[in-house]
């Protein structure tokens, strides 16, 4: 029984390494001007109107400045401007731009329809399967 499970975990880990070289990949067919990292930080940033530099370091276990570098190549773009948070001056959030959340859009509409045609074929019960399971197996990550 472990020998299977081995090998299942095995499986499982090197599809994972597959899929995340396939995603890097395939960043630049999303939108020619975002990587990964960037598409990223950004629907991050546009998930959550308050954030700041810090969260996307914690949420992403990035190191400070590689999210600075990050952030100003987003801003240089102008995908992202910071503004002062209303209740603490001394704060600067990080929010998308009008362009930030247009290139936002259409990177997400991208990669969906690349995700919706390799799963084309796919049976609904296998994708709900497969939908129920991903979000267990990221529900069960440790927080950052």
């Amino acid at each position: 029984m472990q020998a299977r499970k081995d090998a299942s975990i095995e499986t499982i880990h090197r599809e994972l390494v597959a899929f995340a070289r396939r995603a890097r990949a395939s960043a630049a067919r999303m939108h020619p001007q975002l990587s990964l990292v960037s598409y990223t930080l950004l629907a991050y940033m546009s998930d959550r109107p308050d954030c700041r530099a810090t969260d996307l370091a914690e949420a992403f276990l990035l190191d400070k400045s590689t999210v600075s570098r990050q952030v100003a190549a987003l801003e240089r773009l102008g995908f992202v401007e910071r503004r002062t948070h209303p209740s603490d001056q001394r704060v600067q959030v990080l929010l998308p731009t009008a362009a930030g959340a247009t290139v936002l859009a259409e990177a997400t509409r991208a990669a969906r329809r690349s995700v919706r045609g390799r799963l084309a074929d796919w049976e609904d019960a296998d994708l709900e399967r497969f939908a129920a399971y991903l979000t267990r197996f990221n529900d069960a990550a440790p927080p950052a």
